[in-house]
């Protein structure tokens, strides 16, 4: 028998294949970067300059992978490593201002697909599905111990 979060799982599986940020994938052709170095920028543009460790902890990846990912979003220009504003003994990565503007094109870029998805959608059936997947991400977050930090 079928239950609701059988659906639900079946639904998420289908949205994971979905790509907003991919040359390749999806409609939109003009995307910048890559969904690792989208997510890690949107990471510490929310929470400020972040430590290996921190990313870690964060992510719940190994040193090694984020060690990669961040040696690749430097190079690209998009992230620099500063001393820790804390006066910690760890240096941590911050958002070059190329790295900035390239995560606001890429999210407007994803944000005008998904006005393009829900065109037909009303304002509160929006806000009703924001609420929702919201909701979701929590208990996800909950469940791994991994909040996200929010704006408001």
């Amino acid at each position: 028998m079928e239950t609701p979060t059988h659906q639900v799982e079946y639904e998420q599986m289908l949205l994971s294949r979905h790509s907003f940020m991919s040359k390749r994938g999806g409609r939109r052709t003009d995307g910048v970067m890559d969904r690792s170095a989208y997510i890690m920028l949107s990471r510490i543009l929310m929470q400020g300059p972040m430590s290996i460790g921190e990313l870690s902890e964060a992510f719940g990846l190994d040193a090694s992978t984020l060690n990669r990912q961040t040696a690749a979003a430097t190079r690209a220009g998009l992230l620099e490593r500063i001393p820790d504003p804390a006066g910690g003994m760890a240096r941590k990565f911050c958002l070059t201002e190329e790295g900035a503007r390239l995560l606001d094109q890429e999210r407007a870029g994803i944000v005008e697909v998904l006005d393009r998805v829900m065109g037909d959608w009303s304002g509160e059936d929006i806000a009703a599905f924001a609420g929702y997947l919201r909701r979701f991400n929590y208990g996800i977050e909950a469940i791994g111990g991994r909040p996200w930090p929010r704006e408001g």
